[in-house]
């Protein structure tokens, strides 16, 4: 390349490194002081670590003298909206594009100097792709985040021995005190799991409730269900959304580890347990309430703690300081399921009251 041309490269580059920067720097902002999120605010700044490790090769003193802004004929071209931002998620939609497309950018025109460059570009970019995409979820989409985050009990049930009875419990439970229903059960064929989800989400929406199915992300989406939970060996986060959309998607998590990764993954809720152990699933170890005290402590996305929780060790969940609980033997084993749940309701809701209580001067 003759001079002209080289200085021309240098100049896209020095604007594009700009543009990279600043959507980066937007989004970790966004990170560390709207979802006080750790993980991802450390992930943006490694993403702008990262970008200033792979140009630094190219003498910035080239950079820098290629820089005309008085000259660049973009600064006078607008766009539509460009100076309107209705909320945070208009913030972080502009950001994520900003720092994509300018990463594109680079990494196509390093390859005129250094391929090498351009590989690390690319590196960079897919892992802003990852990033971006779990902050836009947590603060761009608006899902039944409203309806989820006001929900306490969530119980989990089988299809039952017929579709009627299957109806009535969930009419029964859902006009009670329970706030979430997942169908689970590993035994019964697709069209009854179905069959079961389509009536279950139709009841659930009449009473402004929210029901889920188990690990079946396409049924999920052909039941129309308001979501899917998914476990560590199932579908992965990112292609159960790929699936189910805009509906809501739910991980169980049996480590702070596997929480943190969840809320990167942009998971809408997550079940940590197994707290105690229960009749429902075998398991060798058993997480106990110290984890839903991390949770606590660190997950701002809605955290539910399952596994053996019933009327006789509630209050050692709630004394961990989480306040929402998923249960399936409490209610399925119970003479009296909705006597029940509204018992293990009660707990929570006092709870959350006195949490709420302001500590009185010593």
């Amino acid at each position: 390349m003759n001079q002209k041309t080289m200085n021309s490269v240098y100049r896209i580059l020095d604007a594009s490194a700009n543009r990279a920067g600043e959507g980066l720097r937007t989004m970790e902002e966004i990170a560390r002081f709207v979802l006080d999120d750790s993980k991802l605010t450390s992930e943006f700044k490694s993403q702008r670590h990262g970008l200033a490790v792979a140009l630094k090769p190219i003498p910035r003193a080239s950079l820098l003298r290629s820089r005309n802004t008085s000259e660049d004929v973009g600064t006078e071209i607008t766009a539509a909206g460009e100076y309107q931002r209705a909320d945070l998620a208009d913030v972080v939609a502009a950001a994520a594009a900003r720092a994509q497309q300018s990463l594109r950018v680079l990494e196509e025109y390093t390859k005129t100097l250094d391929p090498e460059i351009s590989a690390a570009l690319e590196k960079i970019r897919y892992h802003c792709y990852t990033t971006s995409a779990a902050l836009e979820l947590r603060v761009a989409i608006p899902r039944e985040s409203g309806s989820l985050r006001s929900s306490a009990l969530y119980v989990l049930m089988s299809c039952g021995s017929g579709h009627s009875s299957f109806q009535a419990t969930v009419e029964e439970l859902l006009a009670g005190e329970v706030d979430v229903i997942q169908l689970r059960d590993r035994s019964a064929d697709d069209r009854t799991l179905i069959r079961r989800a389509r009536a279950g989400t139709e009841i659930a929406r009449r009473l402004g409730k929210i029901f889920i199915m188990n690990d079946r992300a396409d049924l999920a989406l052909a039941a129309d269900t308001d979501g899917v939970h998914v476990g560590q060996d199932e579908l992965p986060v990112a292609d159960a959304r790929m699936i189910v959309g805009n509906r809501l998607v739910g991980v169980s998590t049996h480590s702070i580890e596997q929480a943190r990764d969840a809320v990167q993954d942009g998971a809408d809720y997550i079940g940590c347990g197994p707290v105690f152990s229960s009749k429902t699933k075998c398991f060798s170890e058993f997480v106990g309430t110290k984890f839903l005290t991390e949770v606590v402590g660190e997950i701002q996305i809605p955290a539910f703690a399952i596994g053996g929780i019933d009327l006789t060790n509630v209050d050692q969940v709630v004394r961990s300081g989480m306040h929402r609980i998923a249960v399936t033997g409490a209610i399925r084993d119970s003479e009296d399921p909705v006597g029940v749940a509204k018992q293990l309701k009660s707990v929570l809701k006092d709870a959350v009251a006195a949490s709420a209580k302001p500590e009185e001067p010593r």
